[in-house]
């Protein structure tokens, strides 16, 4: 399967999501790592919702019960975030609030696979983004994990994710070259948009997670808002890596260009980019 031609749909349909994002503006509670904090919550902003970041355990099932979606990323963990999570995460479920997990690491170290274990038991996520090792290590495939970075293309995890989202009743995100969406019912789509520079900056991933979040918030499907999401993540970037390149820069001019584009998307610019197959069904 490769990314064709999107229809008007497929267009109308994501642009409508962006549209009730940017509208809606939804309160998106991430508890979330050191390292991505900052670029998570600008890549939200620039979107159009309204980020949250905690993790004390005495207010996370508060602001769990308040927001829109929950994103729950395990990239710098301890052992008092973890008891934070599983709290937000029980919280967001009695609630009906979206759960977005981004399984950051999966495979690398016991501690990180016995946390994932612990947090998939408290509730099931509504999404699940991650590389192609993450998904693979996290659906119990064997995996090449290196620090948190892929060793494996994303077209390799498809079997892992159909699995895991059978098993979950998750949406499943493989993000890589292709990025790929699948959920319980076998709904499967296919994106071809993003620039390899994005792997170059930091957060990228996270903040692809984060958005999603934002866009479980007003999107009722999530499969449906996870394409979008991840569209508006990928075609963004490929905006922004034309434009930096064109400007003889490099990936330090990256993050600026791509929340200037994550902001200033036009319905235009989503019809000309949009390279998408499997999607709307």
């Amino acid at each position: 399967m490769s990314a064709t031609t999107p229809t008007e749909q497929a267009i109308d349909l994501v642009w409508q999501d962006i549209y009730a994002v940017r509208s809606r503006a939804p309160l998106v509670h991430n508890i979330t790592n050191y390292v991505v904090m900052n670029i998570s919550a600008n890549a939200l902003l620039a979107a159009g919702a309204s980020p949250v970041m905690a993790h004390a355990p005495e207010e996370v099932a508060d602001l769990a019960r308040i927001a829109g979606a929950l994103v729950v990323n395990i990239g710098t963990l301890s052992s008092h975030w973890v008891a934070a999570m599983q709290t937000a995460i029980e919280a967001a479920h009695m609630a009906r609030t979206p759960i977005v997990l981004d399984p950051v690491g999966a495979g690398a170290t016991p501690f990180r696979d016995a946390t994932l274990v612990t947090l998939l038991d408290t509730a099931p996520p509504t999404v699940i983004r991650g590389n192609a090792s993450e998904i693979m290590a996290v659906a119990g495939f064997d995996a090449n994990t290196r620090g948190v970075d892929s060793t494996t293309a994303s077209h390799d995890a498809i079997e892992a994710a159909s699995q895991l989202a059978a098993r979950t009743g998750s949406v499943v995100c493989v993000s890589g070259e292709i990025d790929y969406v699948i959920d319980a019912a076998g709904r499967v789509a296919e994106l071809a948009n993003g620039d390899e520079w994005l792997t170059r900056m930091t957060g990228t991933g996270c903040s692809a997670s984060a958005l999603i979040g934002a866009f479980c918030a007003v999107q009722g499907d999530p499969w449906r808002a996870t394409v979008s999401a991840m569209s508006l993540v990928a075609i963004a970037g490929e905006i922004a890596g034309g434009k930096v390149r064109e400007r003889g820069q490099g990936v330090g001019s990256l993050q600026a260009t791509w929340l200037d584009a994550l902001q200033l998307l036009t319905r235009d610019q989503l019809a000309a980019f949009l390279r998408v197959e499997g999607f709307p069904q």
